[in-house]
């Protein structure tokens, strides 16, 4: 029962996922981040199996690591979500493969501009200006394709997320206790409290 979505503008991206961890009809934990920081400005999160995901976010973030060390230069978002989306494959056809849902979303240092990634546990992967995973995606999709233009700012973005987030407590049968809402931009990465957009 995760919530994983996100909202891209022309030079900003906007990640949000919930907090809970959850196994059967028991929360284990509230305050959870979701979320794992590749690069000063990528960001990746994370949905699935609670050991794939840890085990999966950990090993793409040493690989990126090593990747900017090796080469004195960061990863770009598509590249990273090549990467990311060519060890799922490799994984799928293995005996052990992971059960993880992603979005990568990130703004090329180059270029300013700003790129968000789906990507599912089959390595399924399309470059998207909006996306969601989880049941919430049901509900969400909705709301982003009414209230989504291509010229977003970051205010109406928080819009479209409050609203998103309105949505889910009406509708969804899981209440949420806390999001983690982060922005990518070309100053890097922040992160906003639920009260504070």
């Amino acid at each position: 029962m995760d919530a994983q979505f996100a909202i891209t503008g022309r030079d900003f991206v906007v990640s949000v996922t919930d907090k809970a961890i959850v196994h059967s009809i028991v929360r284990m934990k509230n305050n959870q981040d979701k979320t794992c920081r590749l690069s000063s400005h990528t960001l990746m999160s994370v949905t699935g199996e609670a050991g794939d995901t840890s085990n999966f976010a950990e090993y793409i973030q040493g690989n990126v690591r090593l990747y900017s060390v090796r080469n004195s230069q960061d990863m770009a978002p598509s590249e990273t979500a090549n990467f990311i989306r060519n060890e799922l494959a490799t994984a799928l056809r293995s005996r052990k493969p992971y059960q993880v849902n992603l979005l990568v979303a990130g703004v090329d240092r180059n270029s300013g501009e700003a790129s968000l990634y789906w990507i599912d546990y089959l390595a399924a992967m399309a470059k998207v200006p909006y996306a969601a995973h989880g049941y919430c995606a049901y509900f969400l999709y909705a709301v982003m394709d009414r209230e989504y233009t291509q010229d977003i700012t970051l205010e109406q973005a928080f819009v479209i997320i409050k609203k998103c987030f309105a949505v889910l407590k009406e509708r969804f049968i899981v209440d949420f206790p806390d999001f983690t809402i982060k922005v990518i931009d070309q100053s890097g990465t922040r992160e906003y409290a639920v009260a504070d957009i």
